[in-house]
């Protein structure tokens, strides 16, 4: 558009009230939630456009947007304070940034890091944010099968069945699981994600960890392309994403 920059938002949000990040009718989303306080600190309807489209319950610590404005230096100043005044106190706008024209929040995204956290002992705190299970975990036999993930390309078995997506490639950078204090954590990174994958691949590695399916099972399910043979799909309250690369060309200095 003729006379307007391109701007990224940085943020940070608690799904856990939210139906995800994309606009539903009648549902509470994140984006519509976001464009309902910049458009009225702008003063003209602004669409923004998400990094990716997290789930119904799902949190993120760093999550990425973009959004089309014509924006005075003093405005830009004083808009991250001004956001984070209207927003719900469960959405945080943590930085904005000024990009390229062409610079797209989503489809210039080299990786993105999701986090899944497990603990063995209920917590006032952290409960809300973690998935509580009683079974002893076997991490060494997890990490085994976490590092298998990184030779294959073809997720399907961890899609979300019935999804119209062109392609279940997904480049697979790192996957791991670390425990401390009852708490375990599973960090799992690529350049993108299917609908659903990561809990269902931390469902399915659970299913290893607790002695349910072997090393070799593990295999052929991801072979098998098949969700009926993955594992169960954790609950989405302790799934976080945690971070998004960007090249640094696209932000302007």
């Amino acid at each position: 558009m003729i006379g307007y920059s391109r701007y990224f938002i940085e943020l940070s949000y608690n799904g856990e009230a939210y139906s995800g990040w994309q606009k539903q009718l009648n549902s509470n989303s994140i984006q519509e939630t976001l464009e309902k306080v910049i458009s009225n600190l702008l003063s003209h309807e602004t669409s923004i456009v998400g990094a990716g489209r997290t789930d119904a319950g799902v949190h993120a610590l760093k999550m990425f947007a973009h959004f089309d404005a014509k924006i005075s230096d003093k405005k830009f100043a004083e808009l991250k304070h001004l956001m984070n005044n209207y927003l719900p106190k469960d959405i945080v706008v943590k930085n904005l940034f000024h990009v390229i024209p062409e610079a797209h929040a989503r489809f210039d995204a080299i990786s993105r890091t999701y986090e899944y956290k497990i603990t063995k002992e209920k917590d006032s705190f952290d409960f809300p944010f973690t998935f509580l299970i009683k079974e002893n975990l076997d991490i060494d036999l997890m990490n085994i099968a976490s590092e298998i993930l990184l030779d294959y390309k073809d997720f399907k078995s961890f899609s979300k069945s019935n999804t119209d997506v062109k392609t279940f490639f997904c480049k697979i950078i790192s996957a791991k699981w670390s425990l401390m204090k009852n708490k375990y954590t599973f960090r799992i990174k690529s350049d993108r994600f299917l609908r659903n994958m990561v809990r269902a691949i931390v469902g399915s590695l659970i299913e290893i960890g607790t002695g349910k399916k072997g090393i070799n099972d593990f295999k052929t399910l991801i072979e098998s392309r098949d969700r009926k043979n993955a594992g169960f799909s954790v609950p989405a309250r302790g799934l976080f994403l945690t971070d998004i690369d960007y090249p640094k060309k696209i932000f302007k200095k």
